[in-house]
């Protein structure tokens, strides 16, 4: 399995707090994405949806299970070896941008490998700028560039080191509907032409319709998927979803 997939939870549970107060926001997920493949993550507010991305990424660490990374356990692994791991392994978008101000374009891209003591591949950088569109952008800073121009140097950055899996938390939400299409394009080129795995936190039906597959949470359990979605599928299925959680508050 390791060798297909390039994120694997076998058994994951994230338990905050103790006793009356523990609350319980992953509760046994089991899941696995292939190489190659572009998966949403989709569920109701309170579903486990932003716990899961981070204890998927290593960000967090499950009260129990594991998760593997590229055929690596992240159990029992150090934050210094964590932070390499990520680093080296894997890509971060998020609806944020995460971008420092008083870099140009071409330094926020080469930072993550700069901090990792790496120097950077230039011809990989310029590739990837040319493949995001900033190949005129690379001397700006974040502050001269829109919204969709900041996102795409987070996916240049996200790129660069040709993880094995991006995670993506809620890409679009900041953005408008074209500009939100053309990064989710962006995503999806390098599932298609390098053989990467993208993992897409999302509450938007048309944003997850971009995805090979949907698979949705509902209190920090699976809920199960769609393939090959289309948005009205996945806006029916998260309505049905926020109508069983409306039933269960209720009961």
């Amino acid at each position: 399995m390791t060798n297909e997939h390039s994120v694997v939870l076998q058994d994951v549970r994230r338990v905050y707090g103790r006793g009356s107060n523990a609350v319980t926001a992953l509760d046994g997920v089991s899941i696995s994405f292939g190489r190659g493949t572009f998966t949403a993550v989709m569920g109701p507010s309170g579903s486990g949806k932003s716990t899961f991305l981070h204890c998927a990424a290593g960000l967090d660490r499950p009260t129990s299970g594991s998760v593997l990374i590229d055929g690596q356990p992240l159990a029992g692994m150090r934050e210094r070896q964590l932070t390499e791991l990520r680093r080296e392994r894997i890509g971060f978008v998020f609806q944020s941008f995460n971008l420092l101000p008083a870099l140009t374009v071409w330094q926020n891209v080469v930072l993550p490998q700069e901090l990792d003591g790496r120097r950077p591949n230039k011809a990989a950088v310029r590739e990837v700028l040319e493949r995001v569109g900033l190949s005129d952008k690379q001397k700006n800073r974040p502050g001269e560039l829109s919204g969709g121009q900041q996102q795409r140097v987070a996916i240049a950055r996200a790129l660069v080191a040709r993880p094995a899996v991006i995670f993506a938390d809620e890409p679009t939400g900041a953005l408008d509907t074209q500009t939100a299409a053309d990064v989710l394009e962006l995503l999806r080129e390098p599932v298609r032409t390098q053989g990467q795995t993208v993992v897409m936190v999302t509450h938007d039906p048309v944003a997850a319709s971009y995805a090979d597959q949907v698979v949705f949470l509902a209190d920090g359990r699976l809920a199960g998927n769609l393939i090959a979605p289309t948005a009205e599928q996945v806006a029916d299925r998260m309505t049905h979803l926020g109508a069983r959680g409306k039933l269960a508050v209720a009961g």
